[in-house]
């Protein structure tokens, strides 16, 4: 892959608990770095400044963070968000916000870091709730993480085998998404990724089960599906791709993918399903991009 990106997987471990029981409070649920991954701040205790400067009650040392990039207020019983004139603005949900009443679990995304608002009266059972999903859900797109593939992959081979059943792996590759940080920065790099994973995954059946793979990478299980319907199917998703155009802040940003299918032969472990795919993606990639191609 061209992009300089590198997949780590690392334990999860239960993250180190910041406030005590029932204060609402901030939950990190995307991070750069996995040691802030489950942390949570306290809003009991006033206004909570967020930024990279050290002063900060939450502190996020990145680039794209500005040293005093938002607030957290209270006002009149409701919880709001207050971008303090930040260089690349705060998000709610993925919009860009300068005051927003904060309601419960609202997105709220700060440089390359997002975190959950969680209120109520069963915020313990909320934040266990947030944990969990982040066992088996990548934080910034939306859709499953590679542990949870991984985990779905090994099953549906068992059943396939067992039963006799065609099953195919797809994955995909976002096309020079290096160009795409590199000109337009890493917030609109995260967009994209983000909006290609959920473009994807409108398209799929219920069962079918897609998770980002690596950095730009995503992988989709099909069950029951042959190598022809695979192929179909990762077209319709390089397709919808190619036509769509991104827009981020007002820039417009052309993303195609190319995409690797693989039928299941019976003889194979989950090892050889992944190398078969991603021998067939390599192949597109090689090809010229914007393409499937099928083993």
């Amino acid at each position: 892959m061209e992009s300089e990106i590198k997949t780590r997987v690392t334990p999860f471990s239960e993250p180190h608990i910041s406030t005590g029981a029932g204060q609402d409070c901030l939950v990190v649920i995307y991070a750069p770095n996995s040691n802030q991954l489950g942390k949570r701040f306290s809003l009991a205790d006033g206004p909570v400044r967020i930024g990279r400067g050290v002063e900060n009650d939450v502190v996020l040392f990145s680039d794209s963070v500005s040293r005093r990039h938002a607030r957290i207020d209270k006002r009149a019983g409701n919880y709001h968000v207050l971008d303090m004139h930040s260089t690349n603005g705060t998000y709610v949900n993925d919009e860009l916000v300068q005051d927003r009443h904060l309601l419960r679990g609202d997105q709220i995304k700060i440089g390359d870091t997002i975190m959950k608002f969680l209120s109520g009266a069963d915020l313990e059972s909320q934040y266990h709730e947030t944990i969990y999903r982040m066992t088996i859900m990548d934080g910034l797109t939306g859709i499953h993480n590679k542990r949870y593939l991984v985990e779905q992959l090994d099953r549906e081979l068992s059943r396939a085998t067992r039963h006799g059943r065609p099953l195919t792996l797809v994955i995909c590759d976002i096309d020079h998404f290096k160009r795409v940080n590199d000109e337009f920065g890493h917030l609109a790099g995260d967009y994209v990724l983000k909006e290609v994973a959920q473009l994807a995954k409108s398209r799929l059946r219920p069962d079918d089960v897609i998770a980002r793979y690596g950095g730009e990478e995503l992988a989709v299980i099909l069950p029951e599906t042959d190598l022809a319907g695979g192929v179909r199917i990762a077209d319709d998703l390089r397709k919808i791709i190619a036509t769509e155009t991104f827009v981020f802040e007002d820039e417009d940003i052309d993303v195609t993918i190319s995409c690797g299918v693989a039928q299941l032969d019976p003889k194979w472990r989950s090892y050889d399903f992944v190398r078969a795919a991603d021998e067939q993606l390599y192949e597109a990639k090689r090809a010229g991009r914007n393409r499937v191609c099928p083993g």
